[in-house]
């Protein structure tokens, strides 16, 4: 049964204002985890208090790449700290998509972190489809030449859908690599995706989460890029959608 995660950004205002209360609101909705992108100056270990006190795991964290390639040392002593072992490259600029660099230095990433008892991720947007290396997709190209010891996949199955690539295929194709997998809506208005609330959108999120199950993922996590209510609300619609949906019989634990 796959676990239900919140990627924090989708609150990134309401974590700014008020960091704890935030996060307790979003155990009181039942989420069992939190993937971080930042911690707002607080310390490791004054995050992990507080998400042992409310009873929250720690997903991952989505950590950027420069810091990565450039302050590696300090990245692997915080999330130790933490108690986190999955660090997860978020996002890709157009200047750092020279794509056999990455390929060289994710391994290079990977090799260290997996002698510190630590995982890399990396979670994909469109761009990763719609380039090609070598005549196939970036994102395959890049699992192909780093290997699974190295470099796990955290499928982001809108930004695969929105490309054009049916997620449940793609989740398919690394089934017992991807243990975390973004699980998101979206609509598109006037050429631009537009990610939406649970059932507001154009995504078979039941089938993405079968798929998932099946493929011996772990955590499915919830993001809103954008939300178009108030970010607390956003979440809590989404989740009254996962409960109905695991109440109907979806292969999820809420």
């Amino acid at each position: 049964m796959l676990k239900i995660g919140l990627q924090l950004y989708t609150v990134r205002d309401e974590l700014e204002r008020d960091f704890k209360g935030t996060l307790a609101k979003i155990a009181e909705l039942g989420y069992q985890g939190v993937e971080f992108h930042n911690f707002y100056g607080h310390s490791a270990e004054e995050v992990r208090a507080i998400v042992n006190e409310l009873g929250l795991e720690i997903v991952g964290t989505h950590v950027q790449y420069n810091s990565l390639k450039e302050d590696l040392d300090s990245v692997i002593a915080y999330h130790k700290a933490l108690g986190n072992r999955n660090l997860i490259v978020p996002y890709l600029s157009e200047e750092q998509r020279q794509w056999e660099d990455v390929f060289a230095s994710l391994n290079a990433i990977g090799e260290k972190i997996t002698a510190e008892n630590l995982v890399l991720f990396y979670h994909n947007h469109d761009f990763e489809f719609t380039a090609q290396v070598g005549g196939r997709p970036a994102l395959y190209a890049m699992y192909e030449t780093v290997p699974a010891s190295h470099l796990q996949v955290e499928l982001d199955t809108c930004w695969a859908h929105a490309a054009g690539y049916p997620p449940t295929e793609v989740i398919a194709k690394y089934a017992g690599r991807l243990p975390l997998v973004h699980w998101k809506d979206m609509s598109r208005t006037e050429g631009r995706v537009l990610t939406v609330e649970f059932g507001q959108g154009e995504v078979d999120l039941e089938a993405v989460a079968v798929a998932s199950d099946q493929a011996g993922a772990e955590w499915l996590v919830v993001e809103q890029d954008e939300c178009q209510n108030p970010s607390l609300l956003s979440i809590e619609n989404s989740m009254n959608w996962i409960r109905q949906y695991a109440a109907n019989g979806g292969p999820i634990h809420v």
